[in-house]
């Protein structure tokens, strides 16, 4: 089969690592890739990966360019085209396309339809209410004293998130947003939550629209410093399995979420085939959802894919062809971690052509992966190319030899600026500072 999947991110070169290994795929394009995605070799007959010169959101360019090469199956990677609607235009072209609709992509792309529908359908989740007008918005947090997450209602690169302590930081985030526009029209309206106690987790589900197939759990660290300290970013690190559930409590926790929310769609004619991925914090009061995406985690995807058993391919395929209930999802029972190394200055911006070096010596370690994220190349240099640069991913028999690993590999890396978190797995390893 020829694929075409879109992105450029760490989550694409892990989807396309994964997908390079399946028997058959006969051809893999990324659009537009990055300096990992054409660096992967199909398993099948040794041929490259490569990359094609259009962005993820172009896409009368894509169709353009798939019109040409007529991939088997495109593969939808980031956010943003699924906000835009490829999924439906590469469907009325006739192709076969993996991901939600434009109007099912809402959940991500709408915070607030993404909490109306929870309140419609009975998915635990926090106390919220949307708003535009700033002092409409800042009454209801003072009704929360102040113990607000304040979000911009669209799109945000995963930093649209404001989580405040007091009225007065309450007000700066609504103003900053609504006033200040700093999450551009992303934040022309803001979903105010109420900050919720607990573990936050990450919960990632296939679907086809009819039935779900729940991965196991993963912990992402969003903020940019140790501790849980400074902005939100779009996920420092990352690994898998969390401690924090068994088993028997994941799968309440899924029926909890993923029964009410499929049978919700399937009520509202939303058609969702792709990955539903709820962010969840483990209150005392149970689980409740803060948010929906509608794709693969980044850098939640670079541990899931390591862990992963089976053909990625046959499972995209399943979803899109709504025979997802024959399949079972199979995992290696080891832990993987993810560190990302980020560029300086990163949640705020970021500094390009900085020359990476030491990644031959980590490719030389067993059990290790680098996914690229922000690169590029630059004749036969690979440099840095957007605010998250690389994920440094390791794998082992158990979660502190796994995040040994990636701490070791990562200590190889090097890059003018780099900055990343020493405390990736930390809580769950009981490891305090």
């Amino acid at each position: 089969m020829k694929i075409l999947l879109l992105g450029a991110g760490g989550r694409e070169h892990a989807l396309a690592w994964k997908l390079s290994q399946s028997r058959r795929v006969s051809r893999l394009w990324v659009a537009p890739g990055n300096a990992g995605t054409e660096g992967e070799r199909l398993a099948a007959s040794g041929a490259p990966v490569e990359n094609v010169a259009v962005g993820a959101e172009d896409i009368p360019a894509l169709l353009d360019w798939a019109g040409r090469f007529r991939p088997d199956l495109v593969v939808v990677g980031p956010d943003n085209p699924l906000a835009l609607g490829v999924v439906d235009r590469f469907r009325d072209a006739g192709f076969r396309i993996w991901g939600p609709t434009r109007e099912a992509a809402r959940f991500e792309s709408s915070k607030a339809f993404s909490q109306e529908f929870m309140r419609r359908h009975g998915i635990p989740t926090a106390r919220a209410a949307t708003f535009d007008d700033p002092e409409a918005a800042l009454r209801f947090c003072a009704t929360l004293d102040g113990q607000c997450a304040v979000k911009a209602d669209g799109l945000a690169l995963g930093k649209g998130v404001l989580l405040t302590g007091s009225l007065a930081e309450a007000r700066r985030a609504v103003e900053d947003i609504l006033v200040r526009q700093v999450f551009g029209a992303a934040g022309a309206r803001v979903v105010i939550q109420e900050r919720l106690i607990g573990r936050e987790i990450s919960l990632h589900a296939l679907t086809d629209g009819r039935c779900c197939r729940l991965f196991p759990t993963a912990q992402d660290h969003k903020r940019i410093r140790d501790g849980d300290q400074g902005p939100n970013t779009g996920g420092m690190g990352t690994y898998s399995p969390a401690p924090f559930l068994t088993e028997p409590e994941l799968a309440a926790v899924g029926r909890a979420i993923l029964d009410p929310w499929i049978a919700g769609c399937g009520e509202e004619g939303l058609d969702f085939r792709g990955l539903i991925y709820p962010g969840v914090i483990l209150t005392t009061d149970g689980p409740r959802v803060i948010e929906f995406n509608a794709r693969f985690g980044d850098p939640e995807t670079q541990v899931y894919l390591t862990r992963m058993e089976n053909d990625l391919l046959d499972l995209l395929e399943a979803c899109v062809d709504r025979t997802l209930d024959r399949h079972t999802l199979r995992w290696s029972p080891q832990s993987s971690v993810c560190v990302v190394a980020a560029s300086a200055g990163y949640p705020e911006s970021s500094t390009k052509g900085r020359v990476i070096h030491g990644l031959d010596r980590v490719a030389a370690r067993p059990d290790t992966k680098v996914f690229h994220a922000g690169t590029a190349r630059q004749g036969d240099r690979v440099v840095t190319h957007g605010g998250r640069v690389l994920g440094v991913t390791a794998w082992g028999g158990t979660l502190a030899s796994a995040r040994d690993r990636a701490y070791a590999a990562l200590a190889d890396v090097e890059f003018e600026g780099m900055q990343y978190r020493r405390d990736i797995a930390a809580q769950a390893l009981g490891i305090r500072d």
